[in-house]
């Protein structure tokens, strides 16, 4: 098990963002003006684009990472996004603003700033802060559907699901069997009432998701045998069995008076 997975998550998280603030200390320049929409953005948010990435009030950086790709220089677009990504992943992290990443975070992907693309010490200090992410979003309470949109941006962003999910199903000791415990019934029920999807990853698919909990079945089978009365526990398992069965949820949804139909082709 990585040695990362054994830290405190918020260590973690400054220690990624030390590394990324080293990696990222000297940016590329920019070899011309920035050219974007100026519908959308005005002279002035152009040019502190162009300047020192600290320097970038929020809001601009806000929406520079929130508007569509197309609305930017293409050649410019993954360089902005490498001069700006020591402010965009405090902008994503404990003590930023952001609640919804996943959009943002599609937009490092490969039809946007292309990440996979980028020098592979940038790319391995983006990894690391988004491991970092996703440990302290698992371990601090966070909603499900949250850690599931920031699942999504970083799926999204790096072409891919699985690590991912193995990195949660990798977190250690009691608080990693909790979290994985409450992960596993939220996202069985939702995916049970198909209502589970993705909002900004066109290319992936909940079912991937559906198979990745039913692996689980060992972990939570053994924490609900040390937990017998945790109902999220025993919940967990009747909704691993029901997606491994492709069987139809066993409970109401919660808008309507009817149960929802079963998650086609999950085995």
């Amino acid at each position: 098990m990585p040695d990362q997975l054994v830290k405190d998550p918020y260590a973690m998280w400054r220690l990624a963002l030390a590394e990324a603030d080293r990696i990222f200390a000297s940016p590329p320049g920019l070899d011309r003006p920035v050219e974007g929409c100026t519908f959308c953005a005005s002279e002035s948010d152009l040019i502190a684009l162009g300047g020192d990435p600290w320097a970038v009030p929020d809001d601009v950086l806000t929406h520079f990472m929130g508007e569509v790709v197309d609305h930017w220089d293409a050649d410019q677009y993954p360089i902005l996004w490498r001069r700006l990504m020591p402010r965009a992943l405090r902008h994503w992290g404990p003590e930023g603003s952001c609640t919804e990443p996943s959009r943002e975070l599609s937009r490092l992907g490969q039809y946007g700033a292309g990440l996979l693309d980028w020098p592979a010490a940038e790319r391995a200090a983006v990894e690391q802060a988004f491991q970092a992410l996703l440990n302290v979003a698992v371990s601090d309470g966070r909603s499900p559907s949250d850690i599931r949109d920031l699942v999504e941006g970083i799926a999204n962003a790096t072409d891919g699901l699985e690590p991912w999910l193995e990195y949660i199903a990798e977190l250690p000791g009691p608080a990693g069997d909790a979290s994985l415990v409450r992960l596993a019934v939220a996202w069985g029920t939702d995916l049970l009432w198909e209502d589970f999807e993705f909002w900004w990853w066109h290319e992936g698919d909940p079912r991937s998701v559906a198979d990745w909990l039913v692996t689980q079945r060992p972990r939570i089978a053994s924490f609900a045998a040390r937990n017998p009365r945790c109902k999220n526990a025993a919940d967990a398992l009747i909704a691993i069995s029901h997606l491994q069965e492709g069987s139809w949820s066993p409970w109401f949804y919660p808008y309507g008076q009817r149960s929802l139909l079963r998650l086609a082709d999950v085995r």
